[in-house]
């Protein structure tokens, strides 16, 4: 046998890859798997990461913020580093907003917010609508139980307005409209969704600065903004980051198959959508504000109750397109 004791005090750096070669080919003899003539092993060297470029600026909400100065350059780095490499999540909030951004957009627009503050709700939610925090914030929005009936939505053990998506919207947006009255500037309106508008203005007085970019807040809030601006780039060049999707990876906007108004109590949602063709599990999950197997309306408020479409559920993935062509290589 070779001794490589001299050529180790020569060239160690050489005997150190020597090493993790020979290492990857006894893992594969000792696995008992042969590689024949036309199977290539695979490659002992680990794939190369490549950190994403930061952008000199990004455009949020009409505003065009400026990230070459360090502080905010290296924050939004790490949050788009947090991004490109948390691949599961990053895909999955890509397939989820082909279904749901049809949905609030146009809500946003009606309301007079601007577009970018769907990002927001992203990162709040990863776009998942039946999500709930340890702390009690639920939707899309994750509004606390408190703060959303202060802005209209129903929220009880029996109706949960949080998990409505068009309801929460409409309350995010009239809570966002309001504390851009006070800020003026839809970055710090959207560290103080996160931080409280309180603590932003006491911040915001206390350190003589406009912008929440400028502050010193809480590691939370400050990443939190640039979570948001790396959410927008992300989504709007995938590919650049490193995920490319098919239209078929996307998840469909299935619209229901009927609505139902009703204003009187419904003791047995079961017998309801069964007397509509569809599964409870199937109605409440289209209906996700409905918390319990009743409909208790002891106020005879009306609600509109989406019956879904049970054989559009079964969609062909190939039919799929995708919201935002941006999204997708096959266009």
């Amino acid at each position: 046998m070779l001794s490589l004791s001299p050529i180790m005090k020569k060239h160690p750096t050489f005997c150190l890859l020597a090493g993790i070669l020979l290492g990857a080919v006894g893992a594969v003899l000792l696995s008992g798997q042969a590689v024949t003539d036309d199977e290539q092993p695979r490659s002992s060297v680990p794939s190369v990461i490549v950190s994403p470029s930061v952008p000199t600026s990004v455009d949020f909400a009409g505003q065009t913020i400026d990230l070459r100065r360090a502080d905010r350059r290296e924050r939004m780095d790490r949050e788009i580093l947090a991004f490109t490499y948390s691949h599961q999540l990053t895909l999955l909030m890509l397939k989820r907003a082909n279904r749901i951004f049809p949905i609030v957009e146009p809500v946003l627009k009606e309301c007079g917010v601007p577009d970018d503050l769907k990002y927001l709700m992203v990162i709040e939610s990863n776009l998942d609508p039946a999500i709930v925090s340890k702390a009690g914030a639920a939707g899309l929005w994750q509004f606390m139980p408190a703060t959303g009936r202060e802005f209209g939505l129903e929220v009880n053990d029996n109706i949960d307005e949080r998990y409505h998506i068009e309801k929460a919207t409409r309350a995010a947006c009239a809570y966002l409209n309001k504390q851009y009255r006070q800020f003026g500037d839809w970055m710090t309106v959207a560290a103080s969704y996160n931080g409280g508008p309180a603590g932003v203005a006491r911040k915001q007085t206390a350190q003589g600065v406009e912008s929440a970019l400028d502050m010193q807040l809480v590691e939370e809030t400050s990443r939190y903004m640039f979570r948001i601006l790396t959410a927008k780039l992300v989504f709007s060049d995938p590919r650049r980051y490193g995920f490319v999707l098919r239209s078929e990876d996307l998840y469909p906007y299935i619209p229901p198959k009927d609505t139902v108004t009703v204003t009187a109590p419904i003791a047995d949602l079961v017998a309801f959508a069964r007397h509509h063709g569809v599964t409870f599990a199937q109605l409440k999950a289209e209906n996700l504000w409905l918390r319990e197997s009743s409909l208790n309306n002891k106020t005879g408020r009306t609600y509109t109750l989406k019956i879904p479409d049970e054989k559009a559920l079964f969609y062909n993935p190939k039919e799929t397109r995708a919201h935002d062509r941006r999204w997708v290589i096959n266009r």
